[in-house]
């Protein structure tokens, strides 16, 4: 059977010439019961101590409706000035342009203060990807464009990115900008496939995009099938998963991590040994066939 390779243990971040871990961390729920500085940092070390140096939040996280916006950066701004040590061995990324309670906000303005303003509570003078969260479709990306390549002029990111941009959003974004987009993050999971058949993967490996995979586990359906379609897919990977003594969770993130797009899979978990757990995906190998009855799972009937 034609095996597929491994992946590397870092990968490179599109063509800014950063090197990051072949998986990511997610801090979405960091802030959760009201978890302190003090139990952040150790899931900080955990993902570090795994060889998880990608490390992705956003200013949104944290937010409940209400209030909590910015927070999750603001807790993790906390971990590193405790430990100053810490943001020397991580690659740090961040996203904006969702503005509650409006809907997205790609305004010059406001992207501007939205930069300066994670990186006050990142307590941090630059990051190394900064993406937009969400496309504003009231921005010329001309404006967006100027407004980022300022900023990496200005010394306050050494990447871009954007998140959940459809392939014409991304590639009018990059035409405009003078220093070229490095990832695109969309959803991606073996439940969720759009990506490798309606282009997405395809531009990324031509614009040269480091895809992040948030949701890598469909939401949490993956551990819990709740249908006929979750469940075929949870026995093909239970198939890799018991061959390479990992759990479900791992070969998932292997799964993704298998296509040569070289998708990053951002852990999504708030528990230190879930999230060392994850780095296991770095030994599971898969073969074409075993690929492919994962996705012919996925899709719910045969390939053409």
């Amino acid at each position: 059977m034609s095996e597929l390779p491994l992946p590397p243990a870092t990968r490179a971040l599109g063509a800014s010439g950063i090197e990051v871990s072949s998986m990511a961390w997610g801090m979405w729920r960091l802030t959760e019961n009201g978890r302190t500085a003090a139990e952040a940092a150790k899931l900080v070390h955990a993902a570090l101590d795994a060889g998880i140096t990608f490390l992705d939040t956003a200013d949104i996280y944290g937010f409940d409706g209400s209030g909590g916006f910015g927070d999750a950066e603001a807790l993790l701004g906390e971990v590193l000035a405790a430990e100053p040590g810490l943001r020397d061995k991580m690659v740090l990324a961040t996203k904006g342009g969702i503005l509650p309670p409006l809907p997205y906000d790609q305004s010059a303005a406001y992207l501007k203060k939205a930069i300066d303003d994670s990186l006050r509570r990142l307590k941090v003078d630059c990051v190394e990807l900064w993406q937009i969260h969400r496309p504003d479709i009231l921005a010329h990306p001309q404006e967006t464009a100027r407004v980022l390549d300022d900023a990496m002029a200005s010394g306050k990111i050494r990447s871009l990115g954007v998140s959940n941009f459809t392939m014409a959003q991304t590639a009018a974004l990059n035409h405009f900008l003078g220093n070229k987009l490095a990832t695109t993050q969309p959803e991606i999971s073996p439940l969720r496939i759009d990506c490798f058949e309606n282009g997405e993967l395809d531009q990324a490996m031509m614009l040269g995009l480091t895809p992040m995979a948030w949701s890598p586990l469909g939401g949490g359906r993956l551990t819990a099938p709740e249908n006929a379609r979750e469940t075929a897919v949870a026995a093909a990977l239970d198939v890799v998963a018991e061959a390479h003594g990992v759990s479900r969770t791992v070969a998932a993130y292997s799964w993704l991590m298998a296509h040569p797009a070289g998708i990053i899979p951002i852990i999504g978990s708030q528990n230190a040994e879930r999230i060392a757990e994850g780095a296991q995906a770095l030994k599971v190998r898969w073969t074409r066939t075993e690929w492919y009855a994962v996705l012919v799972a996925a899709r719910g009937v045969p390939l053409p």
